[in-house]
């Protein structure tokens, strides 16, 4: 069993998997950073100098200054701008992903289309038949 998962493990599309899951996971820190640290400030500032890592609905009946002074005291709360940072996290990912595809489609070598099939050889029957009609026409 051990040789057995060796030999899966070894296998060229696995470790290809691993280091694409490996370098996948480093991606998303970069990407994440970027909206976060570069993408975000920027924004927040065009629309009236927002913080969006800190937008939150303070669910709990005392009043909250901040995001981390809502969680320090315990309070329910729904954080949507760091759904909102996530979000542009998963669409900046997307699309890099989909323009890392359609290149790698674009340089795919085309396979040459296949020749046709030859026609498929007559049965006996359709022979038989043939036959039978080229011996009614003999006689007229």
């Amino acid at each position: 069993m051990l040789k057995e998962f060796k030999e899966f493990a070894m296998k060229g599309n696995v470790l290809d998997m691993a280091i694409g899951v490996i370098i996948g996971g480093a991606f998303g820190k970069i990407v994440s950073s970027l909206v976060s640290d570069v993408l975000m400030p920027p924004i927040g500032l065009m629309m009236g100098k927002v913080d969006f890592s800190s937008l939150f609905i303070n669910l709990s009946n005392t009043p909250q200054p901040s995001l981390t002074a809502a969680k320090a005291a315990g309070a329910p709360t729904i954080n949507y701008g760091v759904f909102l940072q996530a979000t542009f996290d998963f669409i900046i990912i997307a699309f890099v992903i989909f323009m890392l595809v359609k290149q790698v489609n674009r340089f795919k070598k085309e396979a040459p289309p296949a020749p046709p099939a030859p026609p498929p050889a007559p049965t006996n029957e359709e022979k038989l038949l043939m036959e039978i009609r080229d011996a009614l026409k003999g006689r007229q």
